[in-house]
């Protein structure tokens, strides 16, 4: 461990020396809270907030870098499947992180704005409320963007979107010839659209993307990097090996 101590920074500061093209919009899939929490022998809900204390360093590591969208996959729609003592503990969590947000010091100072992606009506009332107390006192802020998907599916994300374009086409406000692709995506986050996906990171070595921002990010060919930290030892060198990916992807050929 004290021969990584000191190898650890060295090595950074080369990953960061080979980063000079950053990903606007990195999402990420959270994936081995509760393998990390059976490795080590502790309780699930253990390993959700050694996760959660991960998501704030890492935060803290993509601001710095000058990174502008994070988008973390937090709860899926297969997710409410689970066991409900851990689906409560998770939405209790995510409860009491979003009504930290209102007053973090963390979040001011970067000016983060914080927005829910997912399926709202699927959340308990108490969650929501805290959701949208967090949404409301970072709407003004424009210089970072945090998007948390919960209760969130791909495909359940793009018929949504359907259903709102068809109901504006069945009420006469839209005609079917003025659908674009631009459009489409302007239905798919309502009020705050995002910028299409550079780069997705997946810990906990699991090799798929999971039906995560299929639009915006397979639709734009975006990076993907997979990597077989649980997310609770998720690092900055790992952020940077991912951001590194997408450098190489975008390098013009004959430069790299």
């Amino acid at each position: 461990m004290k021969i990584r101590s000191l190898i650890d920074p060295i090595y950074e500061r080369y990953l960061r020396l080979q980063c000079r093209n950053m990903p606007r919009h990195i999402a990420i899939i959270q994936d081995g809270n509760r393998r990390f929490a059976r490795k080590i022998g502790v309780d699930t809900a253990v390993g959700h907030r050694a996760g959660a204390d991960i998501t704030e360093q890492m935060l803290e590591w993509a601001g710095d870098l000058g990174v502008q969208h994070i988008t973390l996959y937090s709860f899926s729609t297969e997710n409410f499947h689970r066991d409900a003592s851990e689906v409560q503990e998770l939405f209790d969590l995510f409860r009491e992180k979003f009504l930290s947000m209102v007053k973090n010091e963390r979040v001011h100072r970067r000016h983060i704005r914080v927005q829910m992606v997912g399926d709202r009506t699927l959340l308990p009332s108490d969650l929501l409320a805290a959701i949208e107390q967090a949404e409301a006192s970072t709407a003004g802020y424009h210089d970072f963007f945090l998007n948390i998907a919960i209760a969130y599916g791909g495909r359940n994300e793009i018929v949504q979107a359907a259903k709102r374009i068809l109901a504006e086409v069945k009420d006469g406000t839209l005609a079917p010839e003025a659908i674009t692709p631009a459009m489409v995506e302007n239905h798919l986050y309502e009020g705050n659209p995002l910028p299409p996906v550079d780069l997705i990171i997946r810990t906990g070595n699991e090799y798929r993307t999971s039906n995560f921002l299929p639009w915006l990010a397979n639709g734009n060919e975006c990076a993907v990097y997979f990597c077989a930290p649980y997310w609770p030892l998720f690092r900055k060198i790992d952020l940077l090996r991912a951001i590194r990916v997408y450098q190489q992807r975008n390098e013009p050929m004959g430069t790299a």
